[in-house]
């Protein structure tokens, strides 16, 4: 089993962007051009290199492959926009790498490519690039190309050998786990092994809602491939498993005016084989809540005049402050309940919320997250 942290190590280290290997400060798939460069990105991987694995290291600088992180990325339906967008699609894996170094909400994102026998190329258009294109690598630029030669195979011993020497072993899988049990102490830390080969450490702080009990703060990792499978401060998580399974149903806490319900999100389920390898299932079971329209229009007008407030750098009162904390979560039921302008207005938003503290900026970033799940679904 490949131990992804030092796969990336290796990676950064021994090789220049190439036909097989990419490397990004970050991506935003929220907008059309990042969504675009993306797809462009494993399209032009795909094809130049169809025998092996590719690819991409998300949260490293480019002059000097220095490692700064990017924000946990969970989203279990990025598949769908390859399905979406591209003719051929690869399957693609996208995961999330803690490094110790870096702050706890911060990871290295790895996107893998695998191998198809077949050329990719764009199925519709999306941004400046048309429906049809097929791109290449060439160097470290993905760049739209003629496919008249056949593409040589001139990586596989470069990759079989930089995934040889990521290879874990019982020395960093025990490093793992002490180091997990010891930075998650004040959550409650706990491990468990899966069909003898497996190591999965959970955290998170305990409540009781009810006759339901949640647990905030989670922060799931598979030791084995220092892969953290899921990590969020604000959400609420039901967890449950048995010899060979290990069950995350994750709630989303929605309400107007200090009324507020739990809703489940989404339910992911990983399943540990007796040949040494796993499969995660993620469902979307989310019914968005229902409210009366005419509170809905108010809570809508309200935000856009505190938004263009903000736009024109204007003092807001005690109330719309206070409207403010809420608006981000507002905006998305407003979209969820038929109001489609609230979507372009909520990502208006984005860098005047940034402004007003990282609390605020967090709730807006979990906002985004549940509506990618939803359209993505």
């Amino acid at each position: 089993m490949i131990n992804k942290r030092l796969l990336i190590k290796n990676l950064l280290a021994h090789n220049d962007e190439n036909s097989f290997y990419d490397k990004k400060r970050k991506i935003n798939i929220s907008q059309k051009e990042g969504k675009a460069k993306f797809l462009k990105h494993i399209c032009a991987l795909s094809n130049s290199n169809p025998k092996n694995n590719s690819y991409i290291v998300i949260g490293a600088e480019d002059k000097d492959n220095t490692i700064v992180g990017v924000d946990f990325f969970d989203d279990s339906k990025i598949q769908n926009l390859i399905n979406a967008y591209l003719q051929n699609p690869p399957i693609i894996q996208y995961e999330n790498i803690p490094f110790p170094h870096l702050p706890e909400h911060k990871v290295v994102g790895l996107v893998t490519i695998r191998p198809i026998d077949s050329i990719t190329s764009l199925k519709k258009n999306i941004w400046k690039y048309y429906g049809g294109s097929v791109f290449f690598r060439d160097g470290s630029i993905s760049m739209p190309k003629v496919f008249d030669i056949e593409i040589k195979d001139v990586n596989s011993k470069i990759v079989a050998a930089i995934e040889n020497h990521a290879q874990n072993n019982i020395e960093l899988t025990l490093d793992g786990v002490f180091d997990f049990m010891n930075k998650r102490q004040d959550f409650n830390p706990q491990y468990k092994v899966f069909k003898e080969y497996f190591v999965l450490c959970w955290s998170g702080a305990k409540k009781q809602v009810k006759d339901k009990v949640f647990f905030s703060r989670v922060d799931i990792k598979l030791i084995n491939e220092q892969v953290l499978l899921f990590y969020s401060a604000l959400d609420d998580v039901a967890i449950s498993y048995t010899e060979d399974s290990f069950k995350i149903i994750e709630y989303v806490r929605l309400g107007l005016y200090n009324s507020y319900k739990y809703y489940k999100l989404e339910e992911k389920m990983i399943r540990f084989n007796d040949s040494a390898n796993y499969t995660i299932e993620a469902n979307l079971i989310f019914e968005p809540p229902q409210f009366d329209k005419k509170v809905l229009h108010h809570i809508y007008n309200t935000n856009n005049a505190i938004l263009e407030k903000l736009k024109n750098k204007r003092k807001l009162s005690q109330i719309e402050l206070e409207d403010l904390k809420n608006l981000a979560a507002s905006y998305l039921i407003c979209f969820l309940n038929g109001f489609d302008d609230a979507l372009p207005q909520l990502e208006q938003a984005k860098p005047y919320i940034k402004k007003h503290g990282i609390n605020l900026y967090n709730s807006y970033k979990e906002t985004i997250r549940i509506l990618r799940k939803v359209k993505y679904n």
